[in-house]
């Protein structure tokens, strides 16, 4: 938005039950649905003075009152950090980030992150995720490598936001598991939501605001159990949805936790072949050009670290 002063917003006769992510997303100022929905889960929307969920329905002669966010108390420095781009045109950025670099800055993160790298490499960058933000997409975990998408305007943002909103980007990643996986495909239809005792973590939950996700997963391959550990299946699983840990915390869920992770795996060096950082890479994304429309596909070997331990496992070296 490009004023700092409140938006007062009466609701018409012809606004009555649009939701309310709907209703602020068409408000001038506002760029996007996304953005009327961070605006909303961060308190920034209230409907007759209240703080009111996305999904609320609104009436004729409520008062809606949109306040911009503050702005950022951390200035993104560009910063000359190695990206491993695999394409790029006046649109968009395709690149496989590396494993140990956090996407955007947040607490504890505020340099040294992707974000910083793409400031440097490019200075238009869609805005539609925030300042601190710009030209995110989608993300990946700090420990999860692997292909990931940057737009550079704000028209390519929202075209491939939409995209996965509507489960229409095809992202799938390589991961290896502990235990023998007995079907050749299955999916997991598990909601998750914060832990209530570690606010850091996340769950697969049945309490209310726990979100839907899905997750389906093909075998690629089984391997035999060693000395210290129970075998290992190597899948490939696909995201319909994208919340916080998914493919981790469902893994776990299933009772096959990821290799190597540090928070829901088994903390065995010797069953984990002493990788510390779970075993998990996005190795292939399909989407459309927003301006083409032409469909894009691209593919990106597992890295040099997991390969490795891929190998050792296979040949029995611990």
């Amino acid at each position: 938005m490009n004023t700092t002063a409140p938006i007062e917003v009466i609701v018409g006769d012809a606004d009555t039950d649009m939701r309310l992510d709907v209703f602020v997303g068409a408000q001038p100022g506002v760029v996007s649905r996304s953005a009327a929905e961070r605006m909303i889960e961060g308190g920034y929307v209230t409907v007759d003075g209240a703080i009111r969920p996305k999904r609320h329905t609104v009436s004729a002669g409520e008062c809606v009152i949109i306040t911009p966010p503050p702005p950022l108390t951390h200035h993104i420095e560009p910063e000359a950090i190695p990206l491993d781009i695999r394409y790029e045109d006046d649109d968009l950025i395709v690149l496989s980030k590396q494993a140990g670099l956090v996407v955007h800055p947040a607490h504890g993160n505020w340099s040294g992150t992707l974000v910083n790298a793409l400031a440097y490499h490019s200075r238009e960058l869609g805005g539609l995720q925030g300042e601190d933000r710009p030209g995110i997409v989608h993300r990946l975990d700090k420990d999860t490598s692997g292909l990931m998408l940057v737009a550079k305007t704000d028209a390519a943002q929202a075209h491939l936001q939409d995209q996965i909103r509507l489960r229409e980007i095809d992202r799938r990643y390589l991961c290896l598991v502990h235990g023998n996986i007995a079907p050749e495909t299955a999916t997991i239809d598990a909601p998750i939501a914060r832990d209530r005792d570690d606010r850091m973590l996340m769950t697969v939950s049945d309490r209310p605001g726990a979100r839907g996700a899905i997750t389906t997963l093909t075998v690629m391959e089984r391997l035999e159990a060693g000395r210290y550990d129970n075998g290992f299946t190597l899948v490939e699983c696909k995201l319909y949805t994208g919340r916080t840990h998914q493919i981790r915390v469902h893994m776990r869920y299933i009772d096959h936790p990821v290799v190597g992770d540090p928070v829901y795996g088994r903390g065995n060096d010797r069953a984990n072949h002493g990788l510390h950082r779970q075993f998990l890479h996005s190795y292939r994304l399909t989407f459309v050009h927003p301006t083409s429309g032409e469909e894009m596909e691209f593919v990106d070997t597992l890295p040099d670290d997991l390969q490795l331990i891929l190998d050792n496992i296979k040949d029995g070296t611990t």
